[in-house]
C-alpha cells in the first residue's frame, strides 16, 4: 500500500504540472512575455518529468509484489491510480486562476533578476510573503465558465483530439503495466510497449493541439481574437483534458489486453 501512496501522490503531481501548463499560457500573454513563461513553467516540467519517471519501475515493482494476489483488487488499485488523474486535473482546474496570477507575478521578478535563483529569493524575500500569496489566491469565476455558453466554431475536432491524446497518455504506461498482470510470462516485453502507446498520444499533442494553441497565442498578440476568446479557448481545452483522464478508466482493460496479445506475439 505504500508504494500505491507514492505512486498516487507522484500522480497528483504530474498532472498538476500539466494543467498548470495552461495558466502559463494565460500569464506568458498578460505579460507580453510569453517564451519567459514558457521557460518558467519548463522549469517546473522537469519535475513533472522526473516524477514521470519513478512511476513505472513503481508500477512494476507492485505487480512483481502482487503477481499472485487477487485480480479484482489489483484492478481497483490501478482504477484508483487513473482516479487520481482526474482529481488532479480538477484541484487543477480550480487552482487555474490563483497560478496564473503567481506565474504572472513570477514571470515579472524573472525579467528582472534574470536568473531562476535570484527570482525565487527576490520572490521568497518580499514582505508579507504569505499575504501576498494569499491575494493571489481566487477561485474560478462562474461567469468565465458561462461564456462557454452561446459561443460558435467550437474547435470540437480539436477537443476530441485532446481528449484522446490525454486518455491514451493517461492510460499508457498503467495498461502496459496491467497487461504484465494479465500476462506475467511477458510482463517486460509488455511494460516496454508503452514507449509505443505514448508515441501516438504525443504525435497528437505535437502535431495538432500545440500547433493550434500557438496559433491562438499569436492571434492575440496580433488583437486577431479578444482575451475572452482565448480565455475560452482554453477553459474548452481544459474541460477536453479532464473528459480524457475520465475516459482513460474505459481504456485501462481494452488496452491492457491488446498490450498483453502483442507482447505474446511478438
Amino acid at each position: 500500500m505504500k508504494i500505491v501512496i507514492i505512486i498516487l501522490v507522484l500522480n497528483l503531481v504530474i498532472n498538476l504540472i500539466a494543467t498548470f501548463s495552461f495558466a502559463a499560457r494565460i500569464a506568458g500573454i498578460r505579460t507580453g512575455k510569453i517564451a519567459l513563461a514558457f521557460s518558467l513553467f519548463n522549469i517546473l516540467n522537469v519535475i513533472s518529468r522526473t516524477a514521470n519517471g519513478f512511476q513505472a519501475p513503481l508500477l512494476a515493482n507492485y505487480v512483481e509484489k502482487t503477481i499472485d494476489a487477487d485480480l479484482d483488487n489489483t484492478t481497483l488499485i490501478f482504477r484508483m491510480i487513473l482516479l487520481s488523474f482526474t482529481i488532479a486535473t480538477v484541484i487543477g482546474i480550480v487552482l487555474t486562476p490563483s497560478v496564473q496570477r503567481i506565474f504572472h507575478r513570477a514571470i515579472l521578478e524573472f525579467y528582472q533578476v534574470k536568473t531562476f535563483g535570484k527570482m525565487m529569493e527576490s520572490f521568497l524575500r518580499k514582505e508579507q510573503f504569505w499575504q501576498k500569496v494569499k491575494s493571489y489566491s481566487v477561485l474560478p469565476q462562474w461567469t468565465n465558465w458561462r461564456m462557454l455558453q452561446g459561443q460558435e466554431n467550437y474547435p470540437w475536432k480539436i477537443f476530441i483530439l485532446n481528449m484522446l491524446a490525454t486518455a491514451i497518455l493517461s492510460v499508457g504506461v498503467i495498461a502496459s503495466v496491467y497487461a504484465g498482470y494479465l500476462n506475467p510470462t511477458y510482463r517486460s516485453t509488455a511494460s516496454n510497449l508503452s514507449a509505443l502507446i505514448n508515441g501516438f498520444s504525443t504525435i497528437i499533442l505535437f502535431v495538432f493541439i500545440d500547433p493550434y494553441l500557438s496559433i491562438l497565442t499569436d492571434q492575440f498578440m496580433s488583437k486577431e481574437i479578444s482575451e475572452s476568446r482565448f480565455r475560452f479557448n482554453i477553459s474548452f481545452m481544459m474541460i477536453s483534458r479532464l473528459l480524457g483522464t475520465v475516459l482513460a478508466q474505459a481504456l485501462l482493460i481494452p488496452a491492457a489486453q491488446v498490450i498483453a496479445f502483442v507482447s505474446n506475439q511478438m
